[in-house]
């Protein structure tokens, strides 16, 4: 075996060995991590970040044996197919799982009102509300024909499933869904749509000791009395997509790379701009990803781009700035498709990043164009329409003096005497061709 062999060798060894160790630390770690409470904390809308924030934690509660999964909910909706991914993993956990309306002053509102109802127990703090779980209206306005009575009876089946599942008031279920109602936690637990209202987590597992709850494995009696507390939050990752989640902060994105990549293309081997561009596009389209986009609205914001590009290589007389600011407004204003309060974007917002961007192109553009217009101040094409004076006779050819330097001349017509004034008209070479100045002779 060579010596680079055996040194790469036993460079591999010991990579495997610090693995090997942090793994054994690890699950020494794990191990040693008594069986508890584990809290989760969901604040704002459902998305898929939130989704799979929830399905870990319930993940790690079942490997850690935990005696209970709260998740601690602040909600005012979010998207159908998150929260379907959220109820599908409570439905199927190894572990009680308890949705708590904490703190007071929160909701469960729409989708939250759906992970309620799918919960083992329901629980509320004071002062909170749960229920107005209609569907959400998608693109504007309202749901209207055979459509909206699609996904209205889809919905209402679904939440009735739930809590006829869990043992709530179904009729209750059915008309926060077809009617939008909303309960207060004392009106909700007179109607049995949730079991418990406690003011803390403390009071809270005070309450869950000894209640007997149903799991798909079978019954479970709850002991929660005396047991640890762990708080499983989002790791730093998933507060990061969360952040970028944000229908605002996706359309930022969205504006900086316009604006890094449209620079870098106008001026190749800027690198950094290009770099922050390509670097927001690719968080932009994560986070667009996370929300319901209108397509067309992004394709809107495409062309906006493209029509500011062209102007650097069409000359349109500030035509094609024109539709670029208009195809961006329109496309910022139809981005989002859903009427929903929480995934709209900010009109100030919008109205600010419409005039950055647009004076940044104007701006750009124009001293672009500016710049490949304006007349060379170095090199050989400075020299053309300066005077010259004739060293020799141009017959036709012959020299010149023009700045400091003897050039090779031809006259265009005619002939030019010692010492008379010319014009330089063009350069060729090493060669100047001049012309007779008005009023020589």
């Amino acid at each position: 075996m060579l010596k680079s062999d055996k040194r790469s060798l036993r460079i591999v060894s010991i990579l495997l060995g610090v693995v090997w160790l942090l793994s054994a630390l690890a699950a020494g770690v794990a191990m040693a991590k008594q069986p508890g409470v584990e809290v989760l904390t969901v604040k704002g809308p459902i998305n898929p970040v939130v989704a799979n924030y929830i399905k870990r934690g319930i993940g790690e509660a079942e490997s850690r044996g935990a005696a209970v999964c709260v998740i601690q909910l602040d909600t005012p909706g979010g998207l159908d197919s998150s929260m379907r991914d959220i109820i599908q993993r409570i439905l199927g956990s190894k572990v009680p799982v308890v949705v708590y309306v904490y703190p007071p002053g929160a909701r469960a509102a729409s989708a939250g009102a759906f992970i309620a109802m799918a919960s083992h127990v329901a629980a509320m703090a004071p002062n909170t509300a749960i229920g107005a779980a209609h569907p959400v209206a998608i693109g504007g306005g309202e749901i209207t024909g055979p459509e909206a009575d699609k996904i209205l009876n889809d919905s209402v089946a679904y939440i009735k499933s739930l809590a006829q599942a869990q043992g709530r008031n179904v009729d209750w279920a059915e008309r926060a869904v077809r009617d939008s109602i909303s309960s207060t936690e004392q009106e909700a637990r007179a109607q049995g749509v949730i079991e418990v209202v406690a003011p803390d987590l403390n009071a809270l597992l005070f309450q869950l000791d000894g209640r007997q709850v149903g799991l798909l494995s079978g019954s479970v009696i709850l002991r929660t009395q005396g047991l640890p507390v762990y708080d499983n939050g989002m790791n730093w990752i998933e507060r990061f997509l969360l952040t970028i989640s944000d229908p605002n902060i996706a359309y930022i994105l969205l504006g900086l790379a316009m604006l890094g990549i449209f620079f870098e293309m106008a001026n190749p081997g800027s690198i950094l701009p290009g770099v922050i561009g390509g670097i927001s596009l690719v968080l932009a389209l994560f986070s667009l990803g996370m929300l319901p986009v209108n397509y067309a609205g992004v394709a809107l914001i495409a062309l906006a781009f493209l029509l500011f590009f062209l102007e650097i290589w069409i000359t349109s007389y500030g035509l094609l700035s024109i539709g670029g600011v208009a195809s961006l407004v329109v496309g910022s204003l139809i981005l989002i498709s859903s009427s929903a309060p929480y995934f709209q974007i900010n009109r100030w917002l919008i109205a600010g990043t419409v005039i950055l961007i647009a004076a940044f192109f104007v701006l750009v553009v124009g001293a672009i164009v500016a710049g490949q217009r304006r007349r060379p101040v170095s090199g050989q094409e400075d020299l053309v329409g300066r005077p010259a004076i004739a060293r020799t006779a141009l017959d036709p050819r012959g020299k010149v003096f023009v700045e400091g330097e003897i050039w090779n001349a031809e006259v265009e017509d005619g002939k030019v005497g010692v010492g008379e004034e010319v014009i330089i008209t063009r350069v060729e070479g090493l060669k100047v061709y001049v012309s007779r100045k008005e009023g020589g002779k």
